[in-house]
């Protein structure tokens, strides 16, 4: 029997409800067609917004939603989205095989106006390729000035009164790819400008000018996460160039990184052999290495910043954040648009696995995004026509919202190895309010499990919830939405002081106990 122990006496770092983050971009039908349809639309919404995607996603309540990408960031002029709507530029969007006219209807106030509704904290990303230094300077006073500017009063001519107050702004986005095939130290060269142009429009207290602290967070370009000596590269040599002489603010870098699951012709989104399970599901677990190599190199690079001279001397910090996770698998050329991929129970349980990994390392991670919300890639919300699905990486979400601003606990998990170096259950677990919840992924795809679960003091079974169905390879489509969803758990059985728990198989599930 497979064992996990829980150290419940020893709670530790916070579960940072960033972790849970979104990530929206103009790509495929992710955003036009699928969370955007117009206030014209024939499917019903909210100003344009599609009622059933907002209400999918105010019952998620993400923390924290990336937007305008991506690489259409990369060419993306905020102006263009910004005024009354019949009145915008109508640009072209090729990004990734888009292929499809940009009427710009969803721009800064709609996706403002998305976040207040769902209680997401906006990340804005920088066009640093092809924009300029002053677009950015603009686009923050446009966003968050209180003073009555220019750009603030035609900010509150074009419907917001109030500034934005967004707090996460993205210098550029995969500047070592199609964001502009930089070096590091060319990428540095240019963060310089951006980072020491930037202004939040935040007040200090002058009089307290050397305990001020800025509320906002500046995330420069991390390396590609898929490329092991590309990826310790281009942090070295980032820090080394940001090293010499002034340093100008960096809070976070962000790092990227895909599960690919491109190089097996027979193996598709929905039809997979179950060889081809443990190996996705080997892809996901290597994510945590590369947390720890990085945050590793973070602290290594701050290390190597000189010490400041003279009045002013600044602590720095920067804190390594996920900006794109989430499997990527072969493309299918029938699909309805660009990137767009069903989601099936392998998708849930690497998710799962993927979150759980978040969770256990959150004093090395500050804040992950998943790529992406809707339609494209690791969908939690898939459209067709007026249908709106819940894929079961959103059921993965939604039972682990339990863990946000939690703590977590010490966890001993013994498994058997299963094909791949796939041990045959995961395991994590966190303290809030006195209520322990625990999280246990049986990874055989065929067979369910017993797992005991032992705690270091006497606890109370609460409650359990899972996800599982009949098949590995189920999903949810418009005809059988609900083929995967989250279902009461088999309460766990008390025994000789622990709690022997059943699993289906190829599940993820969370109990709650009281200590």
């Amino acid at each position: 029997m497979d064992h996990i122990r829980i150290k419940t006496a020893e709670p530790r770092d916070v579960v940072h409800s960033e972790l849970h983050g979104q990530f929206l971009e103009h790509l495929g039908c992710c955003i036009n067609g699928g969370l955007w349809v117009g206030e014209d639309s024939d499917i019903p919404n909210c100003a344009g917004i599609r009622s059933e995607a907002l209400k999918a996603l105010q019952r998620l309540a993400p923390p924290l939603v990336r937007w305008p990408g991506g690489c259409f960031a990369d060419t993306y002029h905020w102006r263009n989205g910004i005024g009354p709507r019949e009145q915008r530029p109508i640009t072209y969007n090729p990004v990734f095989g888009t292929a499809a006219i940009e009427q710009n209807g969803f721009g800064t106030h709609e996706f403002m106006d998305l976040c207040e509704q769902i209680g997401a904290s906006p990340w804005l990303n920088v066009n640093m390729m092809t924009g300029s230094v002053a677009e950015m300077v603009e686009w923050v006073e446009y966003s968050n000035q209180t003073q009555p500017t220019t750009l603030a009063l035609e900010r509150s001519e074009n419907g917001s009164p109030k500034p934005f107050n967004v707090s996460f702004w993205g210098i550029g986005n995969e500047s070592w790819s199609g964001g502009g095939n930089y070096t590091a130290q060319g990428y540095a060269a240019e963060y310089r400008k951006y980072a020491t142009a930037y202004s939040g429009f935040e007040q200090p207290d002058f009089n307290k000018f050397a305990d001020f602290k800025r509320k906002t967070t500046l995330i420069a370009v991390g390396p590609d996460g898929n490329k092991p000596q590309e990826r310790v590269a281009w942090t070295r040599d980032l820090f080394k160039a940001l090293a010499e002489y002034r340093q100008p603010p960096m809070d976070a870098l962000d790092l990227h990184f895909y599960n690919w699951n491109i190089e097996h012709p027979e193996d598709t989104v929905t039809d997979f052999s179950s060889d081809d399970w443990y190996r996705v599901l080997a892809g996901a677990m290597e994510i945590e290495a590369v947390i720890g190599e990085q945050y590793d190199l973070i602290q290594e690079g701050l290390a190597g910043y000189p010490k400041t001279e003279g009045p002013f001397a600044m602590t720095r910090d920067c804190q390594l954040i996920i900006g794109e996770w989430g499997n990527w698998h072969r493309m299918d050329p029938s699909a309805p648009s660009a990137l767009w991929q069903q989601s099936t129970m392998r998708d849930a349980l690497t998710s799962a696995i993927t979150l759980d990994i978040f969770h256990r390392n959150c004093d090395k991670l500050r804040a992950a995004c998943v790529a992406q919300t809707v339609n494209v890639l690791n969908a939690l919300i898939l459209t067709d026509g007026d249908a709106t699905i819940l894929t079961p990486t959103y059921h993965v979400f939604d039972l682990y919202r339990v863990h946000r601003n939690s703590r977590k606990l010490p966890v001993e998990v013994q498994a058997k190895p299963l094909d791949h170096g796939v041990p045959s259950v995961f395991g994590f677990a966190s303290i809030k309010d006195d209520i322990i919840h625990v999280n246990v992924i049986n990874s055989d795809d065929t067979s369910c499990c017993q797992v005991k679960l032992e705690f270091d003091q006497s606890v109370d079974f609460v409650s359990s919830r899972a996800l599982y169905s009949d098949r590995p390879t189920d999903f949810n489509s418009a005809q059988s939405p609900d083929r995967v969803k989250i279902r009461d758990g088999r309460p766990p059985v008390g025994r000789n002081g622990a709690w022997v728990a059943d699993l289906p198989a190829a599940s993820v599930s969370v109990y709650q106990f009281k200590a």
